[in-house]
């Protein structure tokens, strides 16, 4: 029986994986990779001998690995390989699937250890000149998803309209128009402003900031990039001033590539394609 290492990969910059993690991946045999993680990690620090296994999810392209089929996969190379890397994108403990591959690996008595990366939250609002907490802006902070319409009632919405913390909102960009209606008919601060920031800390990132009440007329037809982070609260302004990122993106162009693009059979073994799911 072989070990597995949970790995948070950190965001876009492949600089800020953590110099623990790229100590595991030169010694892995197998890494299951999310796909918002970036390629340069892989060719820079897994040995070209492991074997690398795509099991991302693009739920807005309805295309995914099912969690069960990853969870498959992971209790299958532990019984076989001495290192397996569970890879996945931003930090372990946001809004991933961890607890799921946790408790398998307890079911099945496999030994574990947990690495943190730097959490989307982290990187997209430094890159973006915003401090999440500031001396008169918010004394909190809150992180949040709307990844479905119906995921908080308007009682909810009308607390997060009411307070001063800043709302960091992730995998919620598909339903953006709808939160910041909710908010602002819940009566939501004025001097609130809200920033964008697409495909955080790469070279092709975009932020885009307005008071909540413009967000509509400046923003409201833009479809954002994959993935993109949602920063709600006074602080969001402070990106005007504090700014300091230069992207290179012109052109709507994607830093992370689409799922379908990673499936081949170069990178990995002919029977994951029984566990990708197109519903």
């Amino acid at each position: 029986m072989g070990k597995v290492v949970i790995i948070g990969a950190g965001p876009g910059d492949p600089d800020l994986i953590t110099i623990k993690a790229v100590k595991y991946l030169q010694s892995a045999n197998v890494v299951l990779v999310d796909r918002l993680v970036s390629e340069e990690i892989l060719n820079q620090y897994v040995s070209s001998s492991a074997i690398i296994i795509s099991v991302g999810k693009e739920c807005s392209k309805k295309v995914s690995t099912p969690q069960h089929a990853i969870n498959d996969l992971i209790v299958h190379y532990a019984a076989n390989h001495a290192l397996v890397i569970r890879l996945k994108g931003g930090d372990v403990a946001f809004f991933s699937n961890v607890l799921d591959e946790l408790q398998v690996l307890k079911e099945n008595k496999i030994p574990f250890e947990i690495i943190p990366g730097i959490t989307a939250a982290s990187a997209a609002s430094a890159y973006a000149g915003i401090p999440l907490t500031a001396r008169n802006y918010a004394s909190a902070v809150r992180f949040l998803t709307l990844h479905n319409a119906n995921e908080l009632s308007n009682n909810q919405f009308k607390e997060l309209a009411a307070t001063s913390d800043t709302l960091v909102w992730y995998m919620s960009s598909a339903n953006l128009n709808q939160l910041v209606e909710s908010l602002i008919a819940n009566g939501i601060d004025h001097s609130k402003w809200i920033a964008v920031i697409e495909q955080a800390s790469t070279p092709l990132q975009r932020v885009f900031t307005a008071p909540i009440l413009q967000f509509s007329e400046k923003f409201g037809h833009l479809s954002f990039l994959s993935p993109s982070l949602v920063i709600v609260g006074k602080v969001a302004e402070l990106s005007t001033a504090f700014s300091w990122f230069k992207s290179s993106n012109s052109k709507n162009a994607l830093y992370f590539p689409a799922l379908s693009q990673t499936y081949n059979l170069n990178f990995s073994p002919s029977f994951l394609f029984d566990y990708v799911s197109n519903t």
